[in-house]
């Protein structure tokens, strides 16, 4: 959250629904510049009930991760668990969550497994195993993804699993994007088992080796993200327009990502690989002529 933001909550009146949805609206923004989830297709009916779930998802990994909650991170993310638990929400974007999960039907259980996962993000920096990574990403990825499924009438399992698929095929992409930010914050995601396997260490990570070993670990984590990606290829066809849509920009986003790091001889330390406004117009061109 914003130093901005974080004035405009202050001064927010509590019980002012449409007023908590226009500061989530704000909020929001900062989250629809990285992902198209949320783009101009939503639907009117349905574009307050993302901008607070979008919302939501930006200020809980703000505290966890932004700098100016450095000393507050447990406290903030305690007192939002309680405040969601509890219906008594003081601050805009809860209250306009809460009144988005009452209106739609939508289980308060997902929204506080993310919180619990970014809980975890701020005590649990390495993971001994794939398994272990699997876990948080159930719980920090695939919530949003089921969220937004159901906000469109989505109920099925079947679906939920493809979705499950796609988020933690983003999340890992995201993981190994970002290897040099998250490692300036001791926090590597790559599984302690995976470096026993390919002869490559932690210590080489933290001097920047970038040699044959590590190339291939993180060939591996990229094809195993790849993998994921590729389970959850049926989503798309299975959802309505526009979300459909929206399914297949993200989908095709995730892969261009993997596709970047390979182009870089898989070395994200030197150089970390971002989406250009020019990226997403061969994926917007492709989405459209995709049967």
């Amino acid at each position: 959250m914003t130093p901005q933001e974080s004035a405009d909550a202050r001064v927010f009146s509590p019980g002012d629904i449409p007023g908590a949805y226009a500061f989530c609206g704000r909020v929001a923004g900062r989250q629809y510049g990285n992902f198209p989830v949320a783009s101009r297709l939503v639907s009117r009916r349905l574009r307050p009930h993302m901008d607070a779930l979008c919302a939501f998802v930006v200020v809980v990994r703000d505290f966890a991760t932004a700098r100016e909650f450095e000393g507050v991170r447990r406290e903030r993310l305690l007192d939002w668990r309680r405040q969601l638990g509890g219906g008594q929400a003081a601050q805009p974007v809860l209250l306009a969550l809460g009144e988005t999960l009452r209106t739609l039907r939508l289980p308060v259980e997902l929204c506080d497994e993310m919180i619990g996962a970014a809980l975890q993000d701020i005590e649990k920096t390495r993971y001994a195993t794939y398994e272990e990574l699997q876990d948080y990403c159930r719980r920090c990825a695939n919530p949003g993804g089921r969220l937004v499924l159901m906000m469109h009438g989505y109920r099925d399992e079947g679906l939920f699993r493809f979705c499950d698929a796609l988020c933690t095929g983003l999340r890992l992409a995201g993981f190994w994007q970002d290897l040099s930010s998250d490692l300036s914050r001791d926090r590597i995601y790559i599984p302690e088992e995976d470096f026993r396997a390919h002869g490559y260490s932690e210590a080489d990570l933290r001097m920047g080796v970038c040699n044959e070993r590590f190339r291939e670990l993180m060939k591996f984590q990229v094809n195993r993200a790849r993998a994921l990606l590729e389970q959850a290829r049926p989503l798309p066809g299975k959802l309505r327009w526009p979300l459909s849509w929206e399914a297949r920009v993200t989908w095709y986003g995730g892969r261009e990502v993997l596709r970047q790091i390979r182009k870089l001889g898989f070395d994200t330390m030197a150089r970390r690989p971002v989406l250009q406004r020019w990226d997403w117009l061969p994926l917007i061109l492709r989405t459209v002529l995709q049967p």
